[in-house]
Order: structure tokens, then C-alpha cells, then sequence
């Protein structure tokens, strides 16, 4: 083959390579473009926004005050004076912070739990496909639908507390209006609600999980709870891992089962790190404060996806 006709072999290779490419990126382009109008630009002026003081109105009124905004969120002259101190120079969003990071704790753990076993309930029994839709349904339903009903059901003569007190246990407390109870309220909907998204998942793991290792498990003589033990639970590690860190970034972001529900009470007993930031902004129409904690909230989500994707790959390496 010649030198020319290799040239021209190599250009009809590289047309055809922009073609693929041209089309590749056609494919992609809507969802870059969603996520760059939806996403990433009002991500960026949000971070820029946390700079200026704006009451909204005339966007010629904004004030650029540097990290004014910050030192009023953080004690900045009691930390310095005072070692620690006070972390937080308002009270709301120190209970707001307390209480999205309790909300968290619980809500994760025990959404997976739940999730794992209805996926081991559900992998090998008949009709397994109508519970499944029973159980997926409430995360497409409406949320307004789930929190109405959910709120009608945890009222003081409500069906919940009938069930409670048929079991000789007195209880005659509407759930959402009790400071000690609102807060189990919005965890006991959003485990009920989340849980048959992610029973789907696991029920997807469980399926790839290798017989051969079942087999031999069941050969060298252990039982169900060792075989679940030692060879399942270790194959569902990273769907662990990735249903932890989706719950986690969900749960720091609560906000539509606390607004329907109990807005944030009773007192402040629900208010979360997302309903401060929506007051902030349009109730007390202060935007660059509401920018700022909402950055503060970004770090905070990132802080903890990095500690668990560390610990999955410590993990993975042992």
C-alpha cells in the first residue's frame, strides 16, 4: 500500500471517528444542557449570591459584603476569642443543623434495613412481582397525597394510635402535633415511602450474587445465617455503599414531608437545615444569607460522601 493511499485511509478513519463522535455528542447534549440551565448555573450563582446582600427586588440593589454573610452565620468573634465557643451565631440554625444530622442517623440505617429485607422476603416467593409493585408504588405517588393521608392516619383518634392502644399501650397523641413525636412522624413516612425504591435495587444485587458461592457455602456445612453473613451481605456491599450515599444526600435535603406535614414544628422540633433555608430566603427575603448556609449545607454533604467513599474503599481493599 502506498504512502498516499494510506493518507487517505487514515482520512476516511478519521471522518467516520468525527461522525461517531458528532453523534455521540448529540445524544448527550440534552442532558448536559438540562443539567447546565437546571443545575450548574444556578449552583454558581447561588455561590456567588453568598457574597452580596440582596432583598430581592431591583437586582441593582445587590451589595457585594465579601464574607459578611459567613461571620453572621458563625460566632467568628466568639471562636476567636473564646477557643470553640458558640459554633453557630443563631439558635434556629444550630437546632436546624441538630436536627437534619438526628433525622439522618436514624432515617439511612433504617431505610436499608428495611429495604434488605423485603428484598430477601420478596427474591424467592410466588407473586413476587405484585408485592413489588405494592411496595415501589408510594415513591412514584404523590408526595401531597403521602403526607395528607400519613398525617390523617397519625392524628389523635387516628388508625396508628387505635393499633397502638388495641395493643393495651397508652397513646393519645397526634403524632405531628407533639414536639417528642413530629419528628418520628416524618422518619416513619420517609422510610415508608423511600424503602420499596431501594428493596428494588438490593432485589437487582440479590439476583447477581453468585450460586457457586452459595453452594459452597452450603457444602462446608453453614447455615442460612452464615451464608447471609459471610457471602451475601459482602457481595451487597456496593449497592450498600451507593443506596448509603443516595440516602444521605436525600435525607440533608428533607424539606417536602416537613412542609406539608408539620412546617417545621411543632415549635422547632422539625425544622430542618432545608425549611431554615427556604424562610431565609422567602420569608425573611435576606438571599445572600440563604445562599451562604445553603453552601454551608453543600460542604457539610460533601464532607460526608467523601468520608464514605473513603471508608468503601478502605473496606474494599481489606
Amino acid at each position: 500500500m502506498s504512502y498516499g493511499e494510506i493518507k487517505r485511509a487514515h482520512a476516511r478513519m478519521s471522518r467516520v471517528e468525527r461522525k461517531k463522535t458528532l453523534v455521540a455528542y448529540s445524544f448527550l447534549a440534552p442532558n448536559y444542557l438540562g443539567f447546565a440551565i437546571f443545575t450548574l448555573v444556578p449552583v454558581v450563582c447561588a455561590i456567588a449570591l453568598s457574597f452580596f446582600e440582596w432583598n430581592g427586588g431591583d437586582i441593582s440593589k445587590l451589595r457585594f459584603v465579601g464574607f459578611e454573610n459567613y461571620a453572621t452565620i458563625f460566632n467568628v468573634k466568639k471562636i476567636s476569642q473564646n477557643g470553640l465557643g458558640y459554633f453557630f451565631n443563631r439558635v434556629d440554625l444550630g437546632i436546624a443543623l441538630k436536627n437534619t444530622m438526628f433525622y439522618t442517623i436514624i432515617t439511612v440505617p433504617l431505610t436499608i434495613v428495611c429495604a434488605l429485607a423485603l428484598a430477601l422476603l420478596l427474591n424467592k416467593i410466588k407473586g413476587a412481582v405484585v408485592f413489588r409493585t405494592i411496595f415501589f408504588f408510594p415513591y412514584v405517588a404523590s408526595m401531597v397525597a403521602i403526607c395528607v393521608c400519613w398525617s390523617f392516619m397519625l392524628m389523635k383518634d387516628g388508625p396508628v394510635n387505635q393499633m397502638i392502644m388495641s395493643l393495651g399501650i397508652p397513646f393519645n397523641k397526634s403524632w405531628t402535633a407533639d414536639s417528642t413525636m413530629a419528628m418520628w412522624a416524618i422518619i416513619l413516612v420517609s422510610v415508608w415511602r423511600n424503602m420499596g425504591y431501594y428493596m428494588v435495587l438490593y432485589l437487582a444485587a440479590l439476583q447477581g450474587v453468585p450460586k457457586e458461592l452459595l453452594e459452597a457455602a452450603t457444602v462446608d456445612g453453614a447455615g442460612k445465617w452464615k451464608q447471609f453473613l459471610h457471602v451475601t451481605l459482602p457481595q451487597l456491599r456496593p449497592t450498600t455503599f451507593f443506596v448509603s450515599v443516595m440516602m444521605m444526600i436525600s435525607c440533608f435535603k428533607i424539606y417536602d414531608v416537613v412542609a406539608i406535614m408539620t412546617e417545621g414544628g411543632p415549635g422547632r422540633s422539625t425544622k430542618m437545615l432545608v425549611t431554615y433555608i427556604y424562610d431565609e430566603a422567602f420569608v425573611k427575603i435576606r438571599y445572600g444569607q440563604a445562599s451562604a448556609i445553603s453552601m454551608i449545607l453543600l460542604v457539610i454533604v460533601l464532607i460526608f460522601t467523601m468520608i464514605q467513599f473513603r471508608s468503601e474503599k478502605r473496606f474494599s481493599n481489606d
